[in-house]
């Protein structure tokens, strides 16, 4: 398959490129950004092409890796599955629920395959934790905390405008939802969100499954403070998400392999688009409470 990149920024250098020319399955045909130079140089490190327009990489590859702001992400998306390619998108999907709902209407007509790389599906350790847990019933509550250091002199995200802009809800959010869905079934109701220090933004959640969790998500913790962790507790006992050591490379070709499985199959992934969309619209409630 052939795929091409869009974007150039940070996460585009440190891992979208090294994981499209390192995977066997993949040709990675060509880089497209909104900064010429950047794209030039980027593709030169891994000796493939740079593309001064958009619609003529999408015309010349059968898939495209994505790897920029999110509301940039949704219309590119949107051409590229008109284009006839399959995305492989990064999280969140949007910022607005129609431009999601825009994304996933373009793959279904196109019939494209899609996933969205919210990156702790796609890490071994975790993957096999939360099917597990996804065959337990009676999980009583649950929380997440997803809290980061990102505005420091030695982030690589610090200069990110979005982030800035839309925080830690948005951020670090999807990778929260993302683990607890698939383990406590859809949320039925965002039922209370309020501010914390900084960015920091507390969730509780209803879901489907009869279950509550709570999210706590920033980007402006205390480096000492920052760190992942979620914990299940109901009638199986209590279980915590087990970290990994994986490096975000690996899991971004294990979501290559998602998506070249989906393409062949015809078989949704289940981060895919629609699942994407869905926690769009579930931190647009949220966003919609912190607001009042």
């Amino acid at each position: 398959m052939r795929i091409g990149l869009l974007g150039t920024g940070p996460w585009a250098r440190m891992v979208h490129a090294p994981a499209l020319s390192g995977h066997g399955e993949l040709e990675f045909a060509g880089v497209w950004g909104r900064r010429a130079d950047a794209a030039k140089e980027l593709a030169g490190r891994h000796g493939t092409r740079a593309y001064d327009d958009v619609d003529a990489l999408l015309a010349e590859v059968d898939a495209v890796a994505v790897a920029l702001p999110p509301d940039v992400q949704a219309d590119l998306a949107v051409r590229a599955a008109r284009s006839g390619c399959h995305l492989l998108l990064d999280k969140p999907l949007a910022t607005t629920v129609a431009q999601g709902r825009a994304v996933v209407e373009a793959a279904r007509e196109a019939q494209v395959a899609s996933v969205v790389f919210f990156t702790t599906r796609f890490q071994t350790g975790p993957e096999s934790w939360i099917a597990s847990q996804a065959e337990q019933e009676g999980w009583f509550t649950a929380r997440a905390q997803w809290l980061g250091a990102v505005f420091t002199d030695d982030s690589p995200f610090s200069d990110s405008p979005w982030r800035r802009e839309k925080g830690a809800l948005w951020d670090v959010g999807p990778h929260a939802l993302s683990v607890l869905l698939p383990v406590l079934g859809d949320v039925r109701r965002v039922s209370a969100a309020a501010h914390g220090p900084g960015d920091t933004v507390h969730v509780v959640l209803e879901h489907t499954g009869g279950a509550s969790s709570t999210l706590t998500l920033s980007l402006t913790a205390p480096p000492a403070a920052a760190g992942a962790a979620v914990e299940l507790r109901g009638a199986a006992g209590v279980t915590t998400l087990p970290e990994s050591s994986e490096e975000a490379v690996d899991s971004l070709a294990r979501a290559a392999d998602a998506l070249l499985t989906a393409a062949r199959t015809g078989r949704p992934h289940p981060c895919d688009a629609a699942f994407g969309l869905r926690v769009t619209e579930i931190l647009a409630a949220a966003e919609s409470l912190l607001a009042r």
